[in-house]
């Protein structure tokens, strides 16, 4: 989930029957990666302790390249990230990395939006995709195995980067101005081919689409945002040879109940069997709720108890149905709030002001197995 937007949800949605929001068992049947977190904020190292307590395998951050080199031909500045990536690695937590953000001097940016989000992806001109190709690659050679940020930190446990997220909710008008679904295939194309150049078992995964943004209604040319469904379609009808070229497909299934869920991961299962790519596995990259209370307008406010709720039931379903799915990893969004960012962001976090716990940090060890404590 990220800044400035507010969520719609007057897309048609087939509610599913209702499933039974049961309580989870202590020792899931799915792998210490299954269960994710975004965190809004660079936890502290106690922080990151309190993770790790609760059996968190994996924690989604951004490497947005306009931070990081914001000067056309400067070096790189990592140390944001490597915050990241030491607290999680001495924790003993995995990172997933999401890949974003084109400067402004590498493409234009769309001043209309207070974002500020490219207008298009890095991939129109040569210069382009050998920029972003560049900073992958330097991107994967400090943080894969081997790379240099374990060589500058010995005393920090290894744990390399093995999985890269191409962009995120690339679908969607706040991340890139004039969504493209065949430029995001060349974009997919031009990643897979960086990022094997220098370790060659890492995973590509597309970045998690907005599944049902309200923009993607009406056909406004050119469209601000495509339904997630219709994107890969297009996607995988533009881009000959793109099944062989990522790894796992995306989805931020945002919703008001998480009953709601069913259809849209059946959905985007369906658009895979069309594809042809049926066996290809998905991972919900982003999922969450707000503790903030119920109001008219807006869905994901449920108060506390009721984001416990929430997330017992799409934990719930997530797990069961995750072999019939092909489910792969749950990120819930997010460990923290975070204040004005968007509109539910405030309250999404596990753990509020002073890092105090919510039920839902209860709710969520419940299934990893960990301890509230």
């Amino acid at each position: 989930m990220t800044m400035g937007r507010l969520r719609s949800w007057t897309a048609a949605l087939a509610i599913a029957t209702a499933v039974s929001a049961a309580s989870a068992a202590p020792a899931a049947a799915v792998p210490k990666t299954f269960w994710g977190i975004v965190p809004q904020a660079t936890p502290t190292t106690e922080q990151f302790q309190r993770l790790q307590r609760g059996k968190v395998g994996s924690v989604r951050i951004p490497i947005q390249w306009n931070a990081v080199q914001p000067i056309q031909g400067a070096a790189p500045d990592w140390r944001g990230i490597d915050a990241f990536v030491r607290g999680a690695a001495t924790a003993g937590i995995d990172v997933l990395p999401f890949v974003s953000g084109a400067p402004s001097w590498a493409v234009a940016t769309d001043r209309s939006i207070s974002s500020h989000p490219p207008m298009t992806l890095p991939v129109k001109t040569g210069a382009q995709r050998a920029a972003w190709s560049a900073f992958l690659t330097m991107a994967v050679e400090r943080y894969g195995p081997g790379g240099r940020f374990w060589a500058e930190n010995p005393t920090v446990p290894p744990r390399p980067i093995r999985a890269w997220q191409i962009w995120n909710e690339e679908n969607f008008f706040y991340f890139v101005s004039r969504p493209n679904p065949v430029d995001y295939g060349k974009l997919v194309k031009i990643s897979d081919t960086a990022i094997h150049a220098v370790d060659s078992g890492a995973k590509v995964v597309l970045g998690g689409m907005f599944a049902y943004p309200k923009e993607a209604r009406g056909h406004r040319k050119p469209p601000k945002a495509y339904f997630a469904t219709t994107f890969l379609e297009k996607m995988y009808a533009g881009t000959p040879g793109i099944k062989s070229r990522f790894d796992a497909v995306a989805l931020h299934p945002y919703t008001g109940e998480f009953k709601a869920l069913t259809p849209q991961l059946e959905e985007v299962r369906a658009t895979l069997e069309e594809a042809k790519d049926p066996g290809k596995p998905l991972w919900i990259t982003e999922l969450g709720w707000s503790s903030q209370p119920p109001s008219p307008g807006n869905s994901f406010a449920k108060g506390p108890s009721g984001q416990a709720k929430q997330l017992k039931g799409a934990f719930t379903l997530l797990r069961n149905r995750s072999t019939k799915w092909r489910i792969q990893r749950v990120y819930w969004f997010s460990v923290d709030d975070q204040v004005g960012v968007c509109n539910f962001c405030d309250g999404s976090g596990l753990f509020g002001p002073g890092f105090v716990p919510k039920p839902a940090w209860s709710a969520y060890v419940g299934f990893t197995g960990g301890q509230a404590g």
